[in-house]
This record gives C-alpha cells, structure tokens and sequence, in this order.
C-alpha cells in the first residue's frame, strides 16, 4: 500500500501565521505538524509516500522531508496549484499510485491511541476503508449513520440535522479502483471533489467498511488557531505524563523495521543537540540497548 499526505490549500484559517508558513509546516507543541500524519503511515507500514501541496510550499517541504531515505521511506512531491477538494489528490497522484491500493492522510489531522489504525492497515484488502469518530458537532463533518447492526447506510457532508454523531476523520484506504471513481465524480456546489462523494459511490458498491474508534483514540484537527493551541497542549501533556513522544517519524521507523539501530544512532549523530534528540538517545537507543531506565508509576 502506498500513502498520500495532502498538505495544500490556502490555510486562511490560520491567518495570520500562514503569511510565514503553510499550515502543515506550524508547530504542534515540538514538532513540525506535517510529522504526525507521516508518522501515522509509517506506523501503518507504508514506506512510499507521496506528498501534495501548492507550488509556493512544495519547496518547504522538500527542505524538511527530503526524499525520505534518512527514515527509510521514499517520498515524492505533486503540485495541488488550486484547492479543488480532497478527492482531486487521487488524480494528481495517479502516476504515483500505479494501480495499487492507496491510504490518504490530510496533513492537519493528529492521531494518536488504539489500535484502530493498525488493524485496518493489517486486514486491509479491496474496497474502502473509513473510520468514525464520536463527536459533539457532526455537523461540521462527514457524518456516518449506521443501521442497528451497527452497519454504515449513509454518509453526508456537513449535515444541517446530522444522523449521529460519528464524524469521518481524515485517514482513508482505498483499492485501486478509487483513481476511476474520483475521475468519474462531478464537482460539488463549492466546485470540489468531495471525498465523501468517493465514500458514497463505495457505499453503494457494497465496499465500504467503517471502523468505530473507541473512547481512548484521540483525534485533533489542527487547522484553526484555537485547535492548533489545543493539539499542541495535548500532545505536550501526553509526553510529558507518559515520557513518550507522539509523531516521531524516526521512532516510527526504527519500530517499523525501516532503519537498523545503526542506521538510526547515525541519523541521531547529524541531529543538534536538543531535548528530541535526547529523547530518541535516553529512550529509543537506551530500550533498543537494554539500558533503558524503569519510569515512576
């Protein structure tokens, strides 16, 4: 499976801290938020990545993530010159697809708990796959409604009267059939290729499965300037409780198998001295050596 990063549009909401930098490129407490949904393949087991944004912020990212060697990965970049929806990432990257089955990440989604995630990539094989999420305003989301069985029978883009509160979360997997589907889709009112409209039409194919996250799964959309606070104070009081990090792409690799613990102890020599590079040295290599110490209860 290969993974898609969408990291476009104007980021208006974020003005005025997008006169500096894309949204993608703003910190979420530590790290660059464009680290969390990249982590997020690589802990799914996805090693080609293709990255999507405007051609103004394309080279920012080519700085930052380089070709992806350095965790294992190959990275490539597609310029997005208009914001024509979602889906519209599943006809810029069609070469970069090639017929294989797909998983698109929007790159101002944070992820983190469970194991939701993981077994979807595992048991992944046609079709589609989504997720619902339990939330307090569906009507700002693609909201899921389900049968008594708990099976999906409709999904609608921003509800005036929502059907339940599952909101579809941006991290879908598709097989190849989705390049066909998107080129088939007339724009919406706003004039964008909505992704629900992909979801739909699998839906009706009898292809769709959603996976319900349970309580303990935490997702934060970090495109405004109040949730962009709030996902940066969530990620800071995780790691501080737990001594963890959450979307360390070098961790995830090492995990994953990606880079041997030579391989990452190299990469950590080129690193500035820092409080991430000591976690990845006090934590990582010390586990990966046996010389971790036990945390406090």
């Amino acid at each position: 499976m290969k993974g898609i990063i969408l990291s476009g549009g104007a980021g208006s909401r974020l003005f005025p801290l997008t006169l500096v930098a894309s949204k993608q490129l703003q910190p979420v407490y530590d790290k660059p938020m464009v680290y969390y949904p990249l982590t997020t393949l690589i802990e799914g087991g996805i090693r080609e990545i293709c990255l999507i944004s405007t051609p103004h912020d394309l080279p920012r990212f080519r700085q930052l993530l380089g070709d992806g060697s350095a965790w294992g990965l190959a990275i490539e970049y597609r310029e997005q010159p208009r914001p024509e929806g979602i889906a519209q990432a599943f006809l810029i990257a069609e070469s970069f697809i090639a017929g294989d089955a797909v998983t698109l990440i929007l790159g101002d989604n944070v992820f983190y708990g469970g194991e939701g995630f993981a077994r979807a990539f595992t048991e992944f094989q046609t079709g589609a796959t989504i997720f619902g999420y339990h939330v307090h305003d569906p009507e700002r989301y693609g909201v899921v409604e389900f049968d008594a069985q708990g099976r999906a029978i409709s999904i609608q883009e921003k509800p005036k009267q929502p059907r339940s509160n599952y909101a579809v979360p941006g991290l879908y997997l598709y097989d190849p059939r989705v390049v066909g589907i998107t080129r088939a889709l007339r724009p919406s009112p706003r004039g964008e290729l909505e992704i629900t409209d992909v979801n739909v039409e699998y839906l009706r194919r009898g292809a769709l499965r959603v996976h319900r996250l349970n309580r303990g799964f935490a997702w934060l959309d970090a495109g405004t300037s109040s949730s962009l606070h709030e996902a940066s104070a969530y990620v800071q009081t995780i790691e501080k409780r737990q001594g963890i990090k959450i979307g360390c792409p070098e961790e995830a690799a090492f995990r994953r198998g990606f880079l041997s613990l030579p391989q990452l102890e190299a990469l950590i020599e080129r690193m500035p001295r820092c409080e991430y590079r000591d976690y990845l040295v006090n934590e990582v290599v010390a586990e990966a050596r046996g010389e971790a110490k036990d945390r406090p209860a």
